[in-house]
């Protein structure tokens, strides 16, 4: 019997787990190495003082540059690529097993596959995100302080075991846990809005394409299938980095202060409004929107180009059925 599209999640019982972990693992790096600069940026212009010369994209760019050459622009990579790894098995996990069996759930509920989609894909979002945290966090704390190092009067470190040293000799292991809450308010909605955006925007434009029937005789080809997976991924990084920068940027600057300088979530906003009022909370949305619209319409052709073979060859048994 033939299926409509939006019923054409491929399972994870049926997911080649080692072209989805081992190819997948180098293609992710590979997207890393193209979108690090732009957290790097990002992050420099959320943490900057009141008084810093390098307050705009270009002349964090231009400096970094001017200082470091292109390595710059990498600082702190070697930390993240180590920890991201581990992180993202265990997002990916979770991520493939929530939504699975969130679908199952919401199965006697007769909803729309519009609606299906955003709770499953949100809710699975948000449930990997929280279980990702535990490796995210201190991969964060790390590289950001090597990320804004030397930057309006941010400490200098020899490398990233310099930095985890001294943040654990100060603040014990606590320290490499800092902001873990914030974290944990500002990864967990961002992930829950992505995915959520993500999934059921792909509907909305699978029905505009006239594949949303529930006798659809027609397969899509990979072709068509990636470009609306990369439309639905520039559409979920937009919804997902207007609505959490704010609490990015406060996370940020409370993750890259010094032990002598630890003040609460309140002071950072409060200070943030006292510099430059509600546009302080949205500093670095530029780098960010980019970053999160550019890093999701890739992850997700990487992601999608691991499952999609899947999902053709389960198309077309159905449809052969």
């Amino acid at each position: 019997m033939a299926q409509s599209f939006g019923q054409t999640e491929i399972n994870w019982d049926k997911l080649d787990k080692t072209r989805f972990y081992v190819v997948g693992a180098g293609l992710f790096t590979g997207v890393s190495v193209a979108l690090y600069p732009i957290s790097v940026v990002k992050t420099r212009l959320q943490v900057a003082a009141k008084d810093a010369v390098e307050r705009s994209v270009f002349s964090v760019v231009k400096g970094l540059l001017k200082r470091d050459g292109v390595p710059g622009l990498y600082r702190g990579f070697g930390t993240v690529i180590t920890g991201a790894i581990p992180a993202r098995i265990i997002f990916l996990s979770t991520l493939e097993t929530t939504k699975v069996a969130a679908f199952r759930m919401l199965e006697p509920f007769r909803l729309s596959e519009t609606t299906k989609a955003a709770i499953a894909n949100g809710v699975a979002g948000m449930t990997s995100s929280i279980f990702a945290q535990s490796v995210f966090v201190p991969i964060d704390v790390v590289s950001q302080k090597l990320m804004v190092q030397g930057y309006s009067g941010h400490a200098q470190y020899s490398g990233g075991f310099d930095v985890a040293r001294k943040v654990l000799r100060s603040d014990g292991i606590r320290g490499l846990y800092r902001g873990f809450g914030l974290s944990v308010m500002t990864y967990s909605p961002s992930s829950a809005v992505w995915w959520a955006s993500y999934g059921s925007s792909q509907r909305v434009i699978w029905r505009f394409l006239d594949h949303d029937t529930e006798y659809d005789e027609h397969t899509p080809s990979l072709q068509k299938i990636m470009l609306v997976q990369a439309t639905g991924g520039i559409i979920a990084g937009a919804s997902s980095s207007c609505i959490t920068t704010p609490l990015d940027t406060i996370k940020t600057r409370l993750q890259v202060m010094g032990h002598e300088n630890r003040i609460s979530i309140k002071q950072v906003a409060k200070d943030l409004m006292n510099e430059d009022g509600w546009k302080g909370f949205y500093r670095g949305f530029g780098p960010r929107f980019f970053s999160m619209s550019a890093w999701g319409t890739s992850m997700i052709l990487t992601y999608e180009y691991l499952t999609n073979i899947g999902i053709i060859v389960q198309l077309k048994l159905w449809y052969n059925e």
